[in-house]
């Protein structure tokens, strides 16, 4: 069977729930990633290449933690469940040893802590819709990095976030506190 992607002249229009978007996704595949919020499928493009050096930084700088020794694991791109009306995919996600063997038992899990890295294409409304969604779904901490502005946004809820820059140091504590590095050396 060939992939092909969602356009709107192909999307279904009666899609309520992640399962049946998931049913759906599985009975038309589709060679894209999309996150599905409340009814809307929404298109997630890969990584970029420029991005991977960031992805790269962190998922070094996460296996240095006594957490990574413990068997949880920081990801790129894998589902993220809010709730039966809402999948997202966050840049990177992190999961503990107790979601993962969830996972095995074919549950489906929210993220603890969710990295974005801001694309072109984003506005300023979906990343508050990311967010909220997250936190939502039981986040405890969310970071939304911006490249060309070298700086972190660290959320601790929907509304409160700190902006980390330079040469500042960053922690993902409560999450994983041995996550901690300065600012700037992930854009070296």
């Amino acid at each position: 069977m060939i992939a092909t992607a969602i356009t709107p002249d192909n999307l279904p229009v009666t899609l309520q729930t992640v399962d049946a978007f998931e049913q759906w996704e599985r009975e038309h595949p589709t060679g894209g990633n999309y996150e599905f919020v409340n009814g809307n499928i929404i298109p997630k493009p890969a990584m970029k290449q420029n991005e991977i050096f960031i992805a790269e930084f962190l998922t070094r700088s996460f296996i240095k933690t006594a957490q990574f020794q413990h068997g949880d694991v920081l990801l790129p791109e894998v589902d993220s469940y809010v709730d039966a009306t809402r999948k997202r995919i966050p840049d990177l996600t992190y999961f503990t040893v107790a979601q993962k063997e969830a996972i095995r038992r074919g549950e489906r899990v929210q993220t603890h802590f969710a990295i974005e890295i801001l694309s072109d294409s984003e506005s300023h409304e979906d990343v508050l819709e990311k967010i909220q969604d997250y936190f939502d779904g039981g986040a405890q901490l969310v970071w939304y990095i911006v490249p060309k502005r070298q700086r972190i946004y660290a959320y601790t809820s929907p509304e409160t976030l700190h902006i980390y820059t330079a040469t500042d140091l960053i922690t993902a504590a409560p999450v994983v506190p041995e996550l901690a590095f300065t600012v700037g050396d992930m854009f070296l």
